[in-house]
């Protein structure tokens, strides 16, 4: 695990150098491009969502592509269009932003529904079909999706079954007044954007993404994942709780997570520190809750208050 560990402190390190402050963040959106997850950042605008996803571009150098989502954007904007050629008299497929290997869709939930399903197939199956052929997506590939929590006008909300295709949901916050000032003096003459370069082969990448598979997680584990994936379920503020999809997720991210800290086995702190990125975007708040303003981070809270830790056995005194 000596290699993915190296991977990922190089590929952190460097966009470290254009997002300060924001370690735990950065490492997150490391894990999620390590176990071939896809990314949503949801925050509020000028705090460094774009920057983050070129960043890490440029840190593995691969193909990067910006989508902006607008109301008016059709699917095939996504995708791409057959287009009729005069001289060959055949169609032929020009690709669409999404054919590249990291793909931001900029605030996503300004997208009508249907443009927003365009991106399913790409997410899920790691393919697009144009005019019933299908195109084979390469790899690594990314999608890291921002939206404005806060601006609802104009907006279309994530439907459920698109939020459950990402993995780990960001937020970076606001930087703290040391971090502020550092970002003030570092864009005197030129962005630090501009400044950093390839730190990580593709195939380098490619090899880390398989060698995480390898990492251990014992069943004790295993069951404790499913358990607190249950206990989402059964709460009495949740109306729908995470989905099978969403225990995967958290088995994979803490894979992860164990191989970046130098493990090849998976611990219980490893769950508990991404069972909040990897859930809470996942849970639908029932109505009584909502009128309370129950957030779905403190539903997460109280399910692993709830849930023993597995290997704990309560003493009996003789």
């Amino acid at each position: 695990m000596k290699q993915v560990r190296a991977v990922a402190e190089r590929v952190i390190s460097n966009i470290e150098k254009v997002i300060f402050g924001k370690r735990e963040e950065i490492q997150l959106a490391v894990i999620g491009l390590l176990c071939q997850g896809h990314l949503l950042i949801e925050d509020v605008p000028g705090v460094g969502k774009t920057m983050l996803a070129k960043s890490l571009a440029k840190s593995i150098g691969c193909t990067f592509r910006r989508i902006q989502f607008t109301p008016d954007m059709l699917p095939s904007d996504v995708t791409g269009v057959s287009v009729f050629n005069q001289k060959t008299r055949e169609f032929e497929f020009r690709p669409g932003p999404v054919m590249a290997q990291i793909v931001l869709t900029d605030e996503i939930n300004r997208a009508t529904p249907k443009t927003q399903s365009a991106l399913l197939e790409a997410m899920e199956e790691r393919q697009v079909t144009v005019d019933g052929k299908t195109y084979p997506l390469g790899r690594p590939f990314l999608v890291m999706a921002t939206q404005n929590p806060i601006e609802y006008e104009g907006t279309f909300p994530l439907p459920e079954a698109q939020l459950d295709r990402f993995m780990l949901r960001i937020s970076l916050g606001y930087p703290a007044p040391n971090d502020e000032i550092t970002i003030l003096d570092s864009q005197q003459y030129v962005h630090p954007v501009e400044e950093i370069g390839q730190v990580v082969s593709v195939e380098e990448l490619l090899e880390a993404q398989d060698q995480v598979k390898e990492v251990y997680i014992d069943a004790l584990v295993k069951e404790y994942i499913v358990a607190i994936v249950n206990a989402t379920r059964k709460h009495p503020d949740i109306y729908l709780g995470a989905s099978p999809r969403g225990s995967l997720a958290l088995y994979k991210t803490s894979q992860v997570l164990a191989a970046v800290q130098g493990r090849d086995y998976v611990i219980p702190d490893d769950i508990k520190a991404l069972a909040q990125p990897t859930l809470a975007h996942r849970l639908i708040v029932s109505p009584s809750a909502r009128i309370k303003d129950v957030d779905p981070r403190v539903v997460i809270e109280d399910v692993l208050n709830s849930v023993p830790v597995p290997g704990a056995r309560v003493r009996v005194r003789a």
